[in-house]
Parts: C-alpha cells; structure tokens; sequence
C-alpha cells in the first residue's frame, strides 16, 4: 500500500553488537578528545575568566566603597582555583561537540518523528542552562553579595577603599569587621550558584520532555502544585548557601518555570487532541460518562 505520507520507520540500517560498541567507543573517544583540547583552551585565558567572574563581587565592593581584592589563603589555591575555572569552562566549550556525538549515536536507532520530536529538547536544554546560568550571574549574583557584605562594619567613611577599618581605640567601641574574601572560596560559590540554577532551569524541558512521552499529563502536575512547592523549597535549600535570600530567590526563579511546564504540556494534550479528532481516533471516556449517568439516575429514584 503506497501513500503520501512518509512512513514512520527506523533507519535501515543494522549492526551487530560488537558494530555498536565500536561506534559507541569512537563517540567516546571524539568526545573526550573534544573536551582535552577545551579543558587547554580554557586554561590558556583562565584569567581572562575569572576578571569575568568577580564582576558580580567587584561592583557589590564598589558600591560600598571598597576596593575589589581576593586574598591566596594557601600558596597552591590559585592554582587550583585556575583548575577548577579551566574545567567549567571545558564543559561549556564542549558540550556541543558531546551533544552531536550523542546525537549521531543514538538517532539510527529512533523513528523519524520521535527524531522530529527529541530534536527540540536537545537544542532547549542547553538554551535554558545559559539563560538561568545569565539570569544567576546578572541578577542573583548582584543581590546575594550585597546582602553578604552587608554584614560589614565599623568601614571608615574617607579610606573605605583602602580596605582600611575604624580603629576600636578611636570611640568606636567595637571591632571592625571587613571582607577579606578567598580567591578560591568565591569560584566555588559563584560556580555553585550558576551550575544550580542552569540545572534548575532543565525543569520545562525535563517536564514538557515527559509530557510529550504521555508519562505526565497537565492535571496531574496542576493538582500536585502543593507537593512541588515543598520540593522546590527543598531544592532551593539544598543547592544555595544556607542564608533565606538566596534560597527565595531560587524558589522565585524556579516556581514559574514549574507553571510554564504545565502551560506547554496543556499546549501539546491539545495538539495531539485535535490531530487524533481529526483522523477519527479520539474517544472520550465512557465508562466515566456512564458512572456520572448511573447516579444521576439513582438520585432521580430517591
């Protein structure tokens, strides 16, 4: 039987096991190699990165009128602190390399619309990583800092820049406390906050991803949104600092995109509700209609 329609079906093509593990150890092996030579790209500009880091730290210091310096608490920590900046950045780099690699092993074996259908999350998912890693370092970034150094005192209003504090025997009749921030400790937490919300971020692609496999439905993740909101909490508790702001900052970022799944997963019920109406195939539930019909006639016998 012939048609216009393209017929739904998997490539042709087929290998014996020991085919696909010599193309999965060749994926493997491009991949790594993808990420070597990021891993020294990165290495090479480290310190370009990490000026680009401190931006957050540096303009929260100068808008209290301090001069922006990180201190080496120990003599090895630049240098795994440029490690540790050379790796991030050799994820990033090589992400689209590994992503294609997948791609290019695991598509032989799908149907061409589930092709079709997996494509667009693929291409999502590192969109939606850079917007909430920007979205981090632009806006939460600023506001937590601020907050952090708020905790300061006793700064001298003339020398703020100079780092220098009020002196206790001058009648201030406390001690001066002042930022002396780690160059290693503030990657690691300026890392950890961008990583948490770029993963945070997969959660309408993660969700609209089930939804178009049918393992979720609308309804169901609209009448779980109490629950959601306690494992947001939970969420935004465990992957930021252990301060109040950081944590409602997260859970504000991450609620929304919770109700933007299910606005995308209601769009594609109706989708495939109206395709499958038009070619015959939707039936509502009978049994649920009969249920309601039997006691609206059992209440009309009382």
């Amino acid at each position: 039987m012939t048609g216009s329609a393209e017929p739904d079906e998997i490539d042709d093509k087929t290998a014996p096991l020991m085919e696909h593990l010599m193309e999965l150890r060749n994926r493997i092996i491009w991949s790594l190699l993808a990420f070597v030579i990021a891993l020294v790209a990165a290495f090479s500009v480290w310190n370009p990165i990490f000026n680009f880091l401190t931006h957050p730290i540096c303009r929260a210091l100068e808008a209290k009128g301090q001069a922006c310096n990180l201190v080496l608490i120990k003599p090895q920590e630049g240098f795994f602190t440029a490690i540790n900046i050379s790796f991030f950045g050799a994820i990033v780099l090589s992400f689209p390399v590994v992503a294609t690699q997948l791609w290019r092993f695991v598509a032989p074996g799908l149907y061409r619309s589930e092709k079709k259908a997996f494509l667009p999350f693929l291409i999502a998912s590192p969109a939606m990583f850079f917007l909430g890693a920007a979205f981090c370092f632009y806006v939460v970034l600023p506001i937590a800092f601020n907050f952090f150094l708020g905790f300061q005192q006793g700064m001298l209003p003339g020398v703020a820049g100079t780092g220098v504090v009020a002196d206790p025997a001058a009648g201030t009749g406390h001690a001066g406390i002042v930022f002396q921030g780690s160059m290693q400790e503030y990657i690691g937490v300026t890392m950890k906050f961008v990583i948490a919300f770029g993963l945070c971020f997969q959660l309408p692609v993660l969700l609209t991803l089930m939804g178009k496999a049918g393992l979720i439905s609308s309804a169901a993740l609209a009448s779980t949104r109490k629950y959601a909101l306690v494992v947001i909490l939970i969420i935004a508790a465990i992957a930021t600092p252990p301060d109040l702001m950081s944590q409602l900052i997260m859970f504000f970022a991450i609620y929304p995109l919770y109700e933007v799944s299910i606005f995308l997963i209601r769009r594609i019920e109706k989708r495939r509700e109206a395709e499958l109406r038009a070619q015959g195939l939707w039936f509502e539930d009978d049994d649920a209609a009969g249920d309601e019909t039997a006691a609206g006639a059992a209440d009309g016998r009382k």
